[in-house]
């Protein structure tokens, strides 16, 4: 796609604008160039694979394009970097034809079905050996892309092969997708392609790890992650995903006016090269050409052994007859083309039996199912367990203990439950029954109305003890220094510590009998705990590890009362009233404060000495910022984050925990970021710097 000089010129171009940006001084004239830039590192990164600038030098390059449209909006183009990004929902998915229709390729499943697939197209040729171009299976949801005149003008579903849904803007957010492309130099003036969504293995596992999080069933493999992405009627959405796209056959093309056929269409393997060139993922480098069928078979059986070591998924090869001549001559039936076939690898499915469920509390309280199974062979790793997330996914799955399901594994993703066998039932399964208290410490089980997760909301559960207990001593909680997870495991382990209250009450005769524990080591300990004491209300509150409680929030309730025990008498319509505390924060709060066990707990505390009353609060009624809301941003010359904040609060002032309208100032350091973009569009918020921050409190 791009010269060796060409390369040079925008790596050059590149260091000078990044240059002018910190200066503040590119200029609308250099808009082209600045687009170019941007197009050229989108085909490094997702592309290639290949960055050669950091994600921040892109980022504020980006931003210097979106400012410089967004002042002058005529000078907009439709295939500008910034038009993937689109604003608001999608009502439909309109209808759109596909120039040339979708057809399935016919499968096989052995070398048999290879060399039958060969001796038909060489009877029908009349040719003693043909040639093949070999390229992997993608296994994602198949799209179609419309480009004319050089531009992404349309994209839609495979649907039923005549016609799809017509999924434009979220495939606008692919960005392996160009949304312009050379093909004018080769004379075309319409291109249809045809091409596959996927999101790769390591981006489906990071997004998955991120839902199950929030309480959510995590998806079931990435092929149906990346086809369902496409109806998604978020746009937002669909770029949260991270979709990548191959291209792997040009179905259709119109010339432009006095232009031949390029040589790059006269064969497949050509025209691969031809999409790759002009920016395009095709599987250029995973293509293989061979003539005759034996050195085809030979390639596919040893590509099935490297599978799993592929980013993505696949799940088989595809035999495609290399000369574009020949596909004419063979044809297609009704069905799918006579010039290629899909050779597919094994199964990663199996069947059991689910024999029971195990119900599992985790960190944060979750209750989680987990069916236990006959054990299984499949993908290679034997399977006998497998989360079952929740209540509402044992339903929706109609799950039965003694039910025959059927298992997918697919790769290094964590085994599903693809659904149970009903017509092999015989009468004796039985219902899984959700437990209504906690199967550890039997307290009750709580669910908020929004989420799917029963959670265990008692602190002093013991399945959630250790890593609350590493929680409560971090850095950013009550800083017990010496008191790492690992001594945090092995006390608990010792049975030395088995709650919270019980940092405050460990023997350390005991400790100081343990191997690597002299008499400095718990010293240190023992004063870093007397130490913790005395720490603020609102980093005690932050250790209690209050769902969905940070810093900034822990900072506003600890503002909010005299004494910790005060917020058991707001509701939650009165906890709204805070900054930055919606109703799920609020329904947090409320419950935690109506345990009467976790209750008991902060009586346990301030009983031994921890500060529960709000020291700062009658101090900070009155100061030089007494109402005023900040927030920071960016890398300050001569403060610390947390020393400029501490002065704040100090001063009666208050954090936020992002720009909102109730936001005063934003106080900027270099490299600021989204934040001083989001205030320039709030005319309410005073920028200043750190020198003006210190005028602010009357320090030099």
């Amino acid at each position: 796609m791009y010269s060796k000089e060409k390369i040079k010129e925008l790596q050059k171009l590149t260091n000078e604008l990044v240059k002018k940006n910190k200066a503040g001084s590119i200029s609308k004239k250099e808009i082209v160039q600045l687009r170019d830039t941007l197009r050229y590192h989108e085909y490094r990164y997702y592309i290639l694979n290949d960055p050669l600038v950091s994600d921040f030098e892109y980022d504020q390059l980006y931003k210097a394009l979106e400012k410089i449209e967004n002042e002058n909006p005529g000078l907009v183009t439709n295939d500008s970097p910034t038009q993937r990004v689109a604003k608001g929902l999608t009502k439909d998915f309109p209808t759109a034809q596909h120039l040339v229709p979708m057809l399935s390729l016919d499968n096989s499943y052995n070398s048999d079905d290879l060399i039958d697939f060969d001796r038909k197209a060489r009877e029908l040729t009349g040719l003693k050996e043909i040639e093949y171009c070999v390229e992997p299976k993608f296994d994602g949801g198949s799209i179609s892309l419309l480009y004319e005149n050089d531009l992404f003008v349309r994209g839609a579903t495979r649907g039923d092969g005549v016609e799809g849904d017509e999924v434009t803007t979220n495939i606008k957010q692919i960005r392996s997708i160009p949304l312009s492309a050379a093909f004018s130099e080769y004379g075309l003036l319409q291109v249809e392609i045809r091409g596959e969504v996927l999101i790769n293995k390591s981006n489906f596992k990071k997004y998955n790890e991120k839902i199950i999080e929030e309480g959510l069933p995590p998806l079931a493999n990435p092929r149906n992650a990346a086809a369902g992405t496409l109806r998604i009627k978020d746009p937002s959405e669909v770029a949260k995903r991270n979709l990548e796209a191959f291209v792997y056959h040009v179905s259709y093309f119109s010339l432009l006016k006095g232009k031949k056929v390029p040589k790059e269409l006269t064969n497949h393997s050509d025209s691969l090269k031809m999409l790759w060139d002009i920016g395009f993922r095709s599987p250029e480098k995973e293509k293989k050409v061979f003539k005759g069928i034996d050195a085809v078979i030979k390639y596919c059986n040893g590509f099935e052994v490297k599978r799993d070591d592929l980013p993505y998924e696949i799940d088989g090869m595809v035999i495609k007859v290399n000369d574009f001549a020949l596909q004419d001559k063979l044809g297609m039936t009704s069905h799918h083309p006579r010039w290629a076939i899909a050779y597919k690898f094994k199964a990663r499915q199996a069947t059991s039996k689910l024999l029971g469920v195990e119900f599992q509390v985790g960190r944060t309280g979750a209750v989680t199912p987990v069916a236990k199974l006959e054990p299984v062979g499949v993908g290679g790793v034997t399977v006998s367990s497998i989360s079952i997330h929740n209540e509402d996914y044992i339903k929706e799955k109609d799950l039965r203990i003694g039910d025959a399901v059927l298992i997918e594994r697919a790769g290094d993703v964590i085994p599903q439950i693809v659904k149970s066998l009903a017509d092999a039932r015989t009468g004796k399964e039985k219902k899984i029954v959700f437990p209504k208290t906690c199967p550890v410490c039997d307290s009750k089980l709580f669910k908020e109305e929004d989420e799917a997760v029963w959670r265990c909301i008692n602190i002093e559960c013991p399945a959630q003890a250790v890593e609350r207990i590493i929680h409560f001593v971090s850095k950013d909680a009550m800083d017990i220094r010496g008191f790492g997870d690992a001594n945090v495991r092995k006390f608990y382990e010792l049975d030395l510590l088995k709650d919270i209250p019980g940092i405050y009450t460990l023997d350390f005769k005991k400790i100081g009998g343990m191997e690597g524990f002299g008499q400095k080591s718990i010293d240190n300990l023992q004063l870093a705990i007397d130490n913790s004491k005395k720490q603020p209300l609102h980093r005690l509150i932050y250790a209690l590890g209050i769902r969905f409680i940070g810093e900034t929030t822990a900072k506003t309730l600890a503002q909010a009362v005299n004494h910790l025990l005060d917020l058991k008498k707001l509701s939650p319509e009165e906890l709204q009233n805070l900054e930055d505390v919606g109703p799920k924060v609020a329904g947090s709060i409320y419950h935690f404060f109506s345990n009467k066990d976790n209750i008991k707990l902060l009586e346990q505390l301030e009983k031994l000495g921890l500060q529960l009353k709000n020291q700062k609060k009658e101090m900070t009624s009155s100061g030089n910022l007494k109402d005023q809301t900040f927030l920071f941003t960016g890398t300050l010359p001569t403060l610390k984050r947390s020393e400029a904040e501490a002065m704040v609060e100090e001063n009666g002032g208050q954090i936020l925990g992002g720009v909102s309208a109730k936001l005063n100032y934003l106080v900027v350091g270099e490299d600021a970021g989204s934040k001083l973009d989001k205030a320039k569009k709030l005319n309410t918020v005073k920028i200043i710097s750190e020198d003006e921050f210190l005028k602010l409190i009357g320090k030099k």
